[in-house]
C-alpha cells in the first residue's frame, strides 16, 4: 500500500522554499508520496485561523523574521534573497497551475508527483532566488517550460473552472485541518508544521 502525505503550502512562503528540497529528499528516502495541497495562506487561511500578513506585523515581529530567515539561509547553503523583489505576491496562478498539473485539469496532463514537486519548487525558488514574479502569465509559463513541461498548457489550464474550485477546495482543506501556517505535513493523521520539524515528520515515516 502506498504511504502518502500531505504537504499544505503557499507558493510566495519562504519557509517552504527552504524546505522543500530536504522534504523531498525524506519523501524518496522512504518511499513516501508526497500530495502537494498550495493554499491561498494569506487571503483566506489567516483571516480563518488567525494570522496576520507580513507586511501587518509588529515591528518587533518583523525584525526577528528576519534574523530567522537569514539564520536558515546560511544553516540550508541555500540562496536566498530576504526582501525579495516580488513579495507578498498572489498565489492565485501559480496554485492553479500546480493543481492543474497534480489532477490533469482545465486541458492540461496530469504529471507524475516528481514533476509536480518540481513546479512547486520551481514557484518557490523564482521569488525567493531569482527574483521573478509569480503573478505573472510570462513569467510563470517560463518557471513551466523550464521544468520541461508545457507551460502554456498549464497557464491556460489554471483559468478554467476546475483549477479554480481544486484551489479552493485544497484551501478549504487547510482550514478543516486546522492548517494555519505553511509548510504543514500531515502524515497518518499526525501534523507537524513547519520546515524545522522535518525530522520528526522523518522520525514518524520510519515509524511506519
Amino acid at each position: 500500500m502506498t504511504k502518502t502525505v500531505e504537504i499544505f503550502f503557499a507558493t510566495p512562503s519562504p519557509y517552504t522554499y527552504l524546505g522543500m528540497p530536504a522534504f523531498r529528499t525524506i519523501c524518496d528516502a522512504h518511499g513516501v508520496t508526497p500530495v502537494f495541497r498550495p493554499m491561498d495562506l494569506v487571503g483566506t487561511v489567516f483571516p480563518a485561523t488567525g494570522g496576520t500578513p507580513v507586511p501587518e506585523r509588529h515591528p518587533a515581529r518583523l525584525a526577528y523574521r528576519m534574523i530567522e530567515l537569514e539564520r536558515w539561509r546560511d544553516h540550508l547553503g541555500m540562496p536566498m534573497n530576504l526582501k525579495p523583489k516580488f513579495f507578498p505576491v498572489s498565489p492565485a496562478l501559480s496554485s492553479k497551475m500546480i493543481v492543474a498539473a497534480r489532477d490533469g485539469l482545465g486541458g492540461a496532463d496530469k504529471l507524475v508527483t516528481a514533476k509536480v514537486g518540481d513546479l512547486a519548487y520551481g514557484f518557490l525558488r523564482a521569488v525567493w532566488a531569482e527574483e521573478r514574479d509569480i503573478a505573472n502569465p510570462d513569467t510563470c509559463k517560463a518557471i513551466a517550460d523550464a521544468e520541461d513541461l508545457d507551460g502554456a498548457s498549464l497557464v491556460k489550464a489554471a483559468d478554467s473552472e476546475d483549477a479554480a474550485k481544486a484551489f479552493a477546495a485544497d484551501t478549504r482543506k487547510a482550514i478543516d485541518n486546522q492548517v494555519f501556517g505553511a509548510p504543514w505535513f500531515i502524515y497518518n493523521g499526525e501534523h507537524f508544521w513547519g520546515q524545522d520539524r522535518l525530522d520528526f515528520l522523518e522520525d514518524a515515516f520510519e515509524a511506519g
